[in-house]
């Protein structure tokens, strides 16, 4: 979008060429290198925590459409087998219980599974707690009658099942094995102590946090560029007596996911975090932009800690509580 701005300031016609856009490149370095910013020089343990965390991050959103296009098969040929879990508490079909008893029974007709088998494939997933309740409540879920598909139209969709059911669980694998090379990685680097001091951060979404972030403190000039990288900065459109606050739309895609995580999983927890985002909710925020004004502030701080080497401490990021003292009868 920057290149074909400048493009414009060479030509109204809108032609393309090969050595009219070398041109327009030469002159963006040449006239406004100063407005740019350099491409990172981040340490090579920080780039390979960088590959790995994006992987393990790709790895799940393939996860995630697998089990999508599962569930949406699911929907048109064998219903009870979603009710069945949803009656036990676990509705998602990425949990080793339920890939395990798919892959066992994938069409309604092969659902006349004994309690034991259902007990073999629940040890199998590796279960160790409440398999006898699960196995009961399971049990009699698929023996509740249920809309059939006619025979030859019904094995057809579970040989489909049984394909898509392939890709989760290799998706499922490569999310958790690369999910745990990433965090050694991770470890390893002399910001993990900095970057896992903050509420609502674990070990995979720090990492992630560097992948995105890096280790280079010249990359990004103060925390405005760095918050406006992320997306958590608004962005203000004023012209004449007309002035708007919107959210970007240009970011860092995988940074703004990992931040929305950070802040939505901080929120839940007593805490200046949550007392922040209970202050934006009051003020007539909604859900969605109290989180990125949470995730805007940490972000910054978490700015701050990483070039000073200091760790997360709530008094110094939100200052000291407020209390409401109720006075005292004398």
């Amino acid at each position: 979008m920057a290149v074909a701005r400048y493009c414009e300031r060479h030509t109204v016609f809108r032609k393309k060429s090969d050595h009219a856009d070398a041109m327009v490149l030469a002159n963006i370095l040449r006239t406004d290198a100063h407005a740019h910013r350099q491409l990172p020089a981040d340490t090579e343990l920080a780039r390979a925590v960088a590959v790995l965390a994006r992987a393990v991050q790709d790895a799940v959103w393939r996860r995630t459409r697998a089990l999508q296009e599962l569930r949406s098969l699911l929907r048109e040929y064998y219903p009870g087998f979603l009710a069945a879990f949803r009656r036990s508490g676990a509705t998602n079909l990425a949990r080793p219980e339920a890939r395990q008893l798919l892959a066992l029974a994938p069409t309604p007709a092969a659902a006349k599974l004994t309690p034991a088998r259902i007990t073999t494939a629940l040890r199998r997933a590796g279960r160790q707690r409440g398999i006898d309740a699960l196995t009961a409540e399971l049990h009699q879920a698929f023996r509740v009658p249920q809309l059939r598909q006619l025979p030859l139209i019904e094995e057809a969709l579970g040989r489909q099942a049984v394909a898509l059911l392939a890709t989760l669980n290799a998706e499922c694998d490569n999310a958790e094995q690369l999910g745990q090379v990433a965090v050694e990685a991770f470890r390893q680097h002399p910001d993990h102590a900095v970057i896992t001091s903050f509420p609502g951060i674990g070990k995979l979404c720090g990492a992630r946090l560097l992948a995105e972030i890096g280790d280079d403190r010249d990359c990004f000039a103060d925390a405005r560029a760095l918050k406006a990288y992320a997306d958590s900065a608004p962005v203000t459109r004023a012209s004449g007596r007309s002035i708007a606050i919107t959210r970007r739309v240009v970011k860092n895609d995988r940074l703004n996911a990992v931040g929305f995580l950070w802040a939505f999983a901080a929120m839940p927890r007593p805490g200046p975090a949550k007392d922040h985002y209970d202050r934006r909710r009051a003020r007539g925020d909604h859900h969605a932009a109290a989180l990125r004004h949470l995730f805007n502030r940490m972000l910054g701080q978490l700015y701050h800690c990483l070039h000073t080497g200091q760790t997360y401490d709530p008094i110094k990021a939100f200052g000291e509580p407020a209390y409401n003292a109720e006075p005292v009868a004398a």
